[in-house]
This record gives C-alpha cells, structure tokens and sequence, in this order.
C-alpha cells in the first residue's frame, strides 16, 4: 500500500523575510497589488473583516502574525499575550489565496532590539501612550519593518485601535512611504463589546461588566448634541460605581490632529475610551458629530 499523499494546509505559512520577499517579487512579476494585514495572532472576527477588505483591495494578501516585544512595556502582559498559530492558520482556512508571515523574535531582530527606533512624536505620548510608555514607538517600528519588509500597496488596521491607526497614517505620510492606509471598521459582539484578542482573559463576570465602554461611547453618541462637556460627563458617568471596570480615561479629539478638542469645537470627533476590566486593558472608539 502506498503511503498517503501529504495534504498541503489550506494556507501557505512563511516564517523567514527571504521567503516572504520572494513571494513579494513574484506577486510584482505577475502584475498583483499586495495588501498587507499586520496582527499579532490570536485572531477573531474582527480580523478576518480586515482579511476580507484586503482581498478586494489586491491579489496577494499576506497577514502577518507576530508579537512584538518591542510595544510592551515592564510589566505588560507580554508572556501572557496569547500564541495561537495553529488556531490562527485555521481560521484563515476560508481564504485560499492568502499567505502568512510568522517570523519569530530571532527572524525579526536578530542582533536583539533594534538600535533604530520609529518615534511616534507628541500623540504617541498621550492616551494609550501615557499609559503604556514606549508602546507606540515599539509598533511604528515593526510596522515600518513589516512594511519595508512586504512592500505592500495597502496595509490594513481596524479602527478599534484608532490611535494606532492614525499614528501609522501619520509614518507613513511623514517618511513618504508608499502604502495607502486602509482603516476597516470595528466588529462587535451583539451586545456591543468590542472585538479583541484580550477578550479571552475577561471572566463571566467581568464579560459582562465590559460592556460598560460601549455603553459609554452610545451614551457620548447621544450627547453629542449638547457640546463636548456634556459627552465627557455623561460618558464618564456611565461607568458609575462598578467595581469591577476601572476607567482610565474618556477625551474627545479632532481626528485630524488626534488632540483634544476644545468645547466650543464643531464637526466629526472621535471619542476614546479605556479602562481596565479586572485586570484586563480594554479600549474602543466611536465617532461623533459636534455641531
């Protein structure tokens, strides 16, 4: 009897840059737009939307899976960010044209942190940044890695991480890299939670409990009407008394600038919210429309 014939996963895995180059070469030979879906693994729904919008947006679509050690702090829950590679693959099992890149630590930065950092300038010090110093230049590195990496015509974030968002829009406009920034919108659990990989540490209790930043950013949505002091207040008191939801902050800023506005502002605002869940760093986003 013959031995069985190996079955190739449904989805090619890379794990070394000369690989994912000459993937990338052979995409340009063939006349393909790339698109670039750069994760940290651990992947939801909310990522495959990203997944779907890149193929549409170009003929080869690379997700990378890499957790970058560069974007957590002392103290950060960098062991206990979820690896979950063969998970991953088969959830992408759906797409049969897409590739992934999942280099490791030593593939990434083989002479250990890079001496050459991205710094992400004043927004990348407030919200996210405050609380989590170091974070952004951490991401903006890797992403300029993984850019200068892949090559791609587009690369695709969600808007749940919206500072991000706008912090890589920001490199990638200031170092004239040439990459078109795709911002996908957030998926949500019925209830209204947000989509996120930290979700899983979240206990029954505190499942329910996280619910409280949708439920503020719906209460900042239906204020917006009465001007920014009145979003920050009511949004802030959304949170109450819960004990086990600890907010940390709730800001109203000008997209285009990602600072705070200022309460005679008019227009389109995005309004930021984070707290910690147990012990459980959640954020989310919703825009607004002051006038």
């Amino acid at each position: 009897m013959n031995p069985p014939t190996p079955v190739a996963p449904p989805v090619a895995v890379i794990s070394s840059i000369a690989a994912v180059r000459e993937l990338v070469r052979d995409a340009r030979a063939s006349g393909h737009g790339i698109v670039l879906v750069p994760t940290m693994g651990a992947l939801h729904a909310g990522h495959l939307s990203l997944v779907r919008r890149a193929r549409e947006l170009g003929e080869t679509v690379i997700v990378s899976i890499f957790v970058n050690p560069l974007q957590f702090g002392a103290g950060e829950d960098l062991d206990r960010y979820p690896r979950t590679l063969d998970a991953d693959v088969a959830a992408l099992a759906e797409f049969d044209d897409v590739t992934v890149f999942a280099p490791s630590v030593d593939e990434m930065y083989p002479s250990g942190s890079t001496q050459t950092r991205v710094v992400a300038g004043r927004v990348g010090a407030l919200y996210e940044g405050a609380a989590r110093p170091g974070h952004f230049d951490g991401m903006l590195t890797v992403v300029a890695k993984l850019l200068g990496i892949t090559r791609p015509d587009v690369a695709v974030f969600g808007r749940k991480d919206a500072q991000q968002a706008f912090l890589v829009q920001q490199m990638v406009t200031d170092l004239d890299i040439a990459t078109t920034i795709e911002v996908v919108d957030t998926v949500r659990e019925l209830d209204g939670l947000a989509l996120s990989s930290r979700n899983r540490f979240l206990s029954d209790a505190e499942r329910l409990a996280a619910t409280t930043l949708s439920e503020a950013l719906r209460t900042a949505e239906n204020t917006a009407f009465e001007g920014v002091a009145e979003v920050l207040a009511e949004g802030a008191g959304a949170f109450g008394d819960h004990d086990a939801v600890k907010l940390d902050y709730l800001v109203v800023v000008d997209p285009a600038t990602f600072l705070p506005v200022d309460d005679d502002f008019r227009g389109t605002a995005t309004v930021l919210v984070a707290a910690l869940v147990g012990e459980t760093r959640l954020i989310d986003n919703t825009t607004i429309t002051l006038n």
